[in-house]
């Protein structure tokens, strides 16, 4: 099996490191030019080595390696930036991204806008973050293939109406509803433009693109669920416990 070397420093992230053997780091890497790729960083571990501390997540990064099949070796190592500083909701938004791109990237599957969407996620997310990840979460749709029609309606091909309701047919679009029923995944038209726009500032257009895209993404997740997700729900129910609790001591 031939052996490949990338000899300059490419643009790259760590998505997740794992121990490995003694002293060493396994690397899930996101690279622009070469995708997702495993690389082993030797003696990462050991206290002599430079590397050590620095192979860290959300930190925009320069690597070189060598590839022999699946996992490769990681032989050169630079900064391009400072890390993204992210704490509580934003670090589990920020590992909710890498773990999209876990789950839906092939290795060896170069994807620059990928990365270039993550990158722009990645410093918007403590300042506008529900519109980073919606815009992200279409990126990534979008790029693997599965985009969505959000300014045209699916049935007829005509422009979507702002201030028209829409019942949006996964892998198909909008269509037209003006009687909505129980089930179905209804959205406004303006939500839908919005969306289309990247120009999401209104809550409800945030709501309702989180809904079609949550929807969208299950179809390419599979029935195993997020690791983020659980997560976030049980923090969720962990806060409201809290405040209900606190509600009552304070009324007792």
């Amino acid at each position: 099996m031939s052996k490949r070397c990338l000899a300059v420093l490419e643009p790259a992230y760590i998505l997740h490191h794992y121990p490995y053997r003694d002293s060493s780091l396994l690397l899930e890497v996101f690279s622009r030019h070469h995708g997702r790729l495993g690389l082993v960083a030797r003696g990462a571990r050991s206290a002599r080595s430079r590397w050590r501390g620095q192979l860290q997540g959300f930190t925009p990064l320069l690597l070189s390696w060598s590839l022999r099949g699946e996992l490769g070796t990681l032989t050169g190592f630079d900064t391009r930036d400072r890390a993204v500083a992210f704490a509580g909701r934003h670090l589990l938004s920020a590992y909710y991204l890498n773990e999209l791109i876990l789950r839906l990237l092939a290795r060896h599957d170069p994807h620059p806008g990928i990365f270039d969407a993550y990158e722009q996620a990645l410093r918007e997310l403590a300042g506008r973050e529900e519109p980073a990840l919606r815009i992200f979460e279409k990126c990534l749709l979008r790029e693997l293939g599965y985009g969505l029609l959000l300014d045209r309606t699916a049935d007829s091909g005509l422009p979507v109406e702002p201030d028209v309701m829409y019942e949006y047919h996964l892998e198909r679009g909008p269509v037209r509803c003006d009687n909505p029923a129980a089930a179905g995944l209804y959205l406004r038209g303006s939500s839908l433009l919005s969306l289309h726009e990247e120009a999401l500032a209104d809550p409800q257009a945030n709501r309702d693109a989180k809904r079609l895209l949550r929807a969208a993404l299950s179809i390419y997740l599979g029935s195993r669920p997020l690791k983020t997700r659980e997560v976030s729900r049980r923090l969720a129910t962990f806060t409201a416990v809290g405040r209900e609790a606190q509600e009552r001591h304070d009324m007792s």
